[in-house]
């Protein structure tokens, strides 16, 4: 990866619409080069999408939590990694060193959705062994976009 890759994921990563023309320019390539560009490292994993950044609030998921797993049965975790993949409250799912398994990261409605996830989704369906919860009482920085500058 080179110094315009380098330049070009930053760039998508702050405006995933900016134009190949725009992106062009800002690289100092036409903007079939850009396109091109981007193109390439989509198709090396570089860039594994684009999406809208929205604001959870206003989508009626006022409350981020974070719980800690521990399983007892590792024959449990393929149930863990499933429920992770389709519940679409789970938006990060962390395998994890330390006193826990795994770390998730969790929208929900309020404290009583929050109380349904843990207590029927994780412990009753899977029988997890613990959770630790904290949750966020408010959010200074949240950013999609990685120091790509310093590499």
């Amino acid at each position: 990866m080179d110094y315009v890759d380098r330049k070009a994921l930053l760039a998508l990563m702050r405006n995933g619409r900016v134009t190949w023309a725009e992106l062009g320019e800002r690289l100092g390539l036409s903007a079939p080069a850009a396109a091109e560009r981007a193109r390439r490292l989509e198709e090396e994993g570089a860039i594994r999408g684009y999406a809208a950044v929205v604001d959870p609030a206003k989508l009626g998921f006022p409350l981020t939590a974070y719980v800690f797993v521990s399983i007892d049965d590792q024959r449990k975790r393929a149930g863990l990694l499933r429920l992770a993949g389709r519940h679409r409250q789970v938006v990060e799912c962390h395998h994890v060193a330390g006193e826990d398994d795994y770390l998730l990261k969790v929208r929900c409605r309020g404290t009583q959705d929050l109380e349904q996830f843990l207590s029927r989704t994780l412990k009753d369906q899977l029988g997890v062994a613990r959770t630790r919860t904290t949750i966020v009482l408010s959010t200074s920085k949240e950013q999609a976009d990685l120091p790509v500058e310093s590499f």
